[in-house]
């Protein structure tokens, strides 16, 4: 499926849900679709998605969290599934944008390519839902299910195509980035 569309229908559905993106491609996407105060764009922190994203959870239990990253960045962190799966944090939602490639360095082939199943690993690690996703049919019902609650961290594989997309920049001034996240929260900058 063609990630930049499968990225646009789950922002248009977000429901007030904050976002944390993964390096390169997520980023490019979600920012393509729209640069927001609610968006918070990782720079040179690979692997952290994941676990901002289940920091931000349990700071803010009452907003919900989707994590947009690639599979390269849940393969470099990868302990974090079981982190996750043992805070249990039911307001945090991954979205992993499964090219089974390592776009930003050069398109070779991930594991993901080769066999390892993010969605298994999660499931088995004890995520409360996890399902991997072919079609964009697929994510317009993800789209109806992540408005309902869940009873523990959700995670996603949306399997997409290997494309060189344009890149579509957001700000990479992290001070900025996040003192105006700080105050959609409402929260002090510092």
């Amino acid at each position: 499926m063609n990630r930049r569309e499968a990225v646009a229908k789950l922002l248009e559905n977000r429901d007030g849900a904050l976002v944390v993106t993964g390096l390169g491609s997520p980023s490019y996407d979600v920012h393509a679709y729209g640069d927001t105060d609610d968006n918070y764009y990782l720079w040179g922190a690979m692997g952290g998605a994941a676990l901002t994203g289940l920091g931000l959870a349990q700071a803010q239990p009452n907003k919900r969290v989707m994590v947009i990253t690639g599979d390269g960045e849940m393969l470099m962190a990868f302990g974090a599934m079981a982190t996750i799966a043992v805070a249990k944090p039911s307001n945090l939602d991954i979205i992993v944008l499964d090219n089974q490639h390592f776009g930003e360095t050069g398109m070779q082939d991930s594991h993901t390519g080769m066999g390892i199943n993010l969605s298994g690993v999660a499931a088995a690690c004890g995520f409360a839902e996890t399902r991997v996703l072919c079609s964009i049919k697929d994510v317009d019902a993800l789209c109806a299910e992540l408005k309902k609650p869940a009873k523990g961290p959700r995670l996603y594989v949306l399997k997409i195509a290997a494309q060189n997309l344009p890149r579509s920049l957001p700000p990479r001034d992290a001070t900025f980035i996040k003192t105006r996240f700080r105050a959609h929260l409402g929260l002090a900058s510092c």
